[in-house]
């Protein structure tokens, strides 16, 4: 009796095969027919071989085969949008011919248990930023001193990290055209969070907007309306922009005839506002979203928005993250938004 782990040239023994035979019906690179898959996996059942040691695999090839995506400090709000999963699936397709999985990491990780993988702890072979704020931006050198690519989505992390961008203010500016062209000149806007804190209210003039997509989708919007009040939201939830929306339409006097809200989900809730405050869309007051996502329960209502290819930006970040893997220059990319109008804007109702 022994307490040998089974390996990989015992299976190819008792199965009759070679061990490179035996080797490719695991890894799956190489075609085998079915009998000798199915002999093979018998082998293996047998001798209690549950495939190869990843350690080893890792050790050959130099890498962990991990590549890690830093996001927002909830994961939870992450999964429950829909642009942020077309993200996901984008990039997981882009980094699996690379051999490599994703691991999640908050940007506040660590704080809660001092034994959390971080940026700067955690054994991975690249890293995907979604979002670059300030904090995080200063721990970048620490990162790149181990010599661990990095690859920012819609953010800044310095003129050496490449950058998958959207046109962010122009397409903003777009929808705040389309509400001007229509004679709307009260105007709101909702927006992202504001900081990584997700500071809920009022955005005073003199704001410091750490979150660049919060911040350059304002300023589009203000390209055409620079007096827009705005308010900003924790997260991109409808619940959020119903709340927002409560704000917005409280005093009849002075409620806006138009809300740009930054994200679908937003828009989704301001309508409801609407809804509740007695308002018709697109009568009474006209909405426009961010994001071209299908939202459930918005029928019969099409928003207006701004379509962005979210899936592509994840595989754009995935070859990114391969080309530095392969010792090529990374690519930064701007992607552009559609402009889509649907039956949520209209002109303003005569006073």
């Amino acid at each position: 009796m022994t307490n040998r782990r089974a390996t990989i040239a015992d299976v190819a023994r008792v199965a009759g095969v070679s061990p490179s035979t035996a080797s490719v019906v695991f890894s799956g690179k190489t075609p085998v027919s079915d009998p000798t898959r199915q002999r093979v996996l018998d082998a293996a059942a047998s001798l209690g071989y549950t495939g190869p040691d990843p350690r080893a695999a890792s050790l050959r090839r130099g890498r962990s085969g991990i590549v890690a995506v830093v996001v927002g400090s909830s994961l939870n709000f992450m999964f429950l949008d829909p642009v942020q999963r077309l993200l996901m699936d984008g990039l997981a397709e882009a980094v699996a011919p690379l051999g490599a999985g994703l691991l999640l990491l908050r940007r506040d990780a660590g704080i809660d248990s001092e034994n959390a993988p971080t940026l700067t702890t955690a054994s991975i072979d690249a890293a995907v930023l979604i979002g670059c704020d300030r904090s995080l931006r200063e721990t970048l050198p620490d990162v790149q001193a181990r010599g661990i690519p990095i690859v920012v989505v819609e953010g800044d992390a310095g003129d050496d990290v490449p950058r998958i961008a959207l046109d962010n203010r122009e397409a903003q500016r777009r929808a705040a055209e389309h509400l001007r062209d229509l004679g709307h000149t009260r105007v709101a806007i909702v927006t992202l969070w504001q900081d990584a804190a997700g500071t809920r209210g009022w955005i005073a003039p003199d704001a410091d907007i750490t979150i660049d997509v919060t911040r350059d989708r304002l300023r589009g919007a203000r390209d055409v309306f620079p007096d827009a009040p705005a308010f900003a939201s924790a997260h991109s939830s409808i619940d959020d922009g119903l709340a927002a929306g409560r704000v917005l339409f409280a005093d009849p006097q002075s409620r806006p005839t138009a809300v740009i809200a930054q994200s679908d989900l937003l828009a989704t809730g301001v309508i409801r506002a609407a809804e509740e405050a007695g308002l018709r869309v697109p009568q009474d007051v006209s909405v426009t979203g961010f994001d071209g996502i299908p939202v459930d329960g918005l029928a019969p209502y099409e928003l207006t928005t701004l379509f962005q290819p979210a899936t592509d930006k994840g595989r754009a970040a995935g070859a990114a993250v391969a080309a530095m893997l392969e010792g090529r220059v990374p690519a930064s990319v701007l992607l552009t938004s559609t402009f889509r109008p649907g039956n949520t804007t209209a002109p303003p109702m005569a006073p």
